[in-house]
């Protein structure tokens, strides 16, 4: 099996890539992996029993989805098509696994090939334009069977491409919960951060002096949010609330610009000393559990892995009432839902979780 993937990092789709390759070598499957670029993801593929191969191919990145930047891609796809097709021909794979629609040039050469194809789609892109969004999905209609992660992703994928409903099918992510060495705290419990000094003992969720610690991982992006949760923090620190912010993770090529923003608001005088950025984060475990609440910002959200392993590490997640998010947030009973992009619904209900550790303990 050929297994096609655009990044050797480790978020949400790479790591998603990690628990197919598992399951498809526990099933006696032979799984060479292909990827653009060495990087982090490589050693846990092989740990997973994959082969692994740098195979340069393009990626099609959302800073890319404008007429301009799509011509500018088909020009390197159809390059990029002719390789892939004639290693295809050598190589022989039974069954190719395309994961994201970002690398249309596998799903095209296997359908010359005529080998079957599994589109494993992570995206559910709705706020480019319609002709954007169609050529975006289109070449999904070459896969065999289409995977999706979420009913969010499905809708928009059939909105564009109504006939793909037929082969579509949604399998959300499988989200690992922490080594079984006592990373998380029971439920109701502190974190790592206040029991320090507790000889060991449990302390109630909230009944640390220290300031109250809140978390957001993911991409430093517009999509993420990240700047919504730092005007958050400044609102409840205005509002007498001793807070802190850990941002966990790093920018997307082409979005420097946007990280050097939030480091310029996270020095002005309201946020100065509230906000640590601490780059990419792996495991995320010990920053979940120092958390009394974890926020998913997002603007756009597929599925929501960081929102599922707030979950597992039974920390109170305020996420947003968007795409994906919403399927895996009951709103009052496992997390909060506010309006995407709102800063102040997003302190209002962290503040409520603040001022009510019974609540917080409950979700």
């Amino acid at each position: 099996m050929a297994v096609a993937h655009p990044s050797a990092e480790l978020y949400g789709s790479d790591l998603q890539l990690v628990e197919s390759v598992r399951a498809l070598v526990a099933r006696q499957w032979a799984v060479r992996v292909y990827l653009p670029e060495d990087g982090p993801l490589v050693r846990l593929l092989r740990d997973a029993g994959a082969h692994v191969e740098i195979h340069a191919f393009p990626v099609l990145r959302r800073s890319a989805l404008s007429a301009r930047g799509l011509a500018r891609y088909a020009r390197d796809a159809l390059r990029a098509h002719l390789d892939i097709s004639a290693h295809l021909a050598a190589t022989r794979p039974d069954v190719v696994v395309v994961n994201t629609l970002t690398i249309p040039p596998w799903l095209t050469a296997a359908r010359q090939r005529s080998v079957p194809t599994v589109c494993h789609v992570h995206e559910a892109e709705e706020t480019a334009g319609r002709p954007v969004r169609t050529a975006l999905a289109l070449p999904t209609a070459l896969a065999s069977v289409v995977v999706v992660n979420s009913q969010a992703s499905l809708t928009a994928l059939v909105d564009v491409v109504p006939a793909l409903r037929a082969r579509a099918r949604v399998v959300y992510n499988g989200v690992a919960g922490p080594a079984p060495d006592g990373d998380a705290p029971r439920p109701g419990m502190e974190g790592a951060e206040g029991l320090e000094g507790a000889e060991g003992k449990d302390v109630p969720l909230g009944a640390t002096t220290r300031p109250s610690r809140l978390v957001v991982v993911g991409r430093l992006s517009p999509r993420k949010g990240t700047d919504v949760a730092l005007e958050a923090v400044a609102l409840l620190v205005t509002r007498g609330y001793d807070v802190q912010l850990d941002v966990c993770g790093s920018a997307f090529s082409g979005y420097e610009w946007f990280e050097a923003e939030l480091h310029a608001r996270a020095s002005r005088p309201d946020l100065a000393g509230r906000v640590t950025f601490h780059g990419y984060v792996n495991p995320t475990w010990p920053h979940l559990t120092r958390a009394r609440v974890v926020l998913v910002p997002s603007r756009q959200e597929p599925f929501g892995n960081t929102a599922v392993e707030a979950m597992l590490a039974r920390r109170p997640v305020v996420a947003s009432d968007v795409q994906g998010l919403r399927e895996i947030v009951d709103d009052g009973v496992d997390g909060v839902l506010v309006p995407a992009g709102d800063a102040v619904a997003l302190a209002d209900a962290v503040a409520r979780l603040l001022d009510d550790p019974a609540h917080a303990g409950r979700l």
